[in-house]
């Protein structure tokens, strides 16, 4: 899928496409997200980035960024390794 869906709410996202960004069943996604161990962070972009977001997924050490335009379609994708709370980064 190269869509995200924009509705009223917010942003609605496969499961497939997030289940892929960390290699994981589709069917593991929702229960996952539902125990708060898929986590995620919304930016709006501003200025020359106005039109732009990027939606940030957390998982087990990873992050899956999706940047997306307003009409949903995805524009770019990012896989990292992010540093444990409370652990410095470097």
């Amino acid at each position: 899928m190269d869509m995200i869906e924009l509705t009223e709410q917010g942003f609605v996202v496969e499961a497939q496409e997030l289940a892929a960004g960390f290699g994981l069943e589709p069917g593991r996604v929702p229960e996952l997200m539902r125990d708060n161990r898929i986590t995620t962070r919304c930016e709006t972009g501003k200025g020359e980035d106005a039109g732009r977001h990027r939606l940030t997924f957390f998982y087990d050490g990873r992050a899956l960024r999706l940047t997306v335009d307003d009409a949903g379609t995805i524009l770019s994708r990012a896989r990292f390794d992010i540093p444990a709370r409370g652990q410095a980064a470097g």
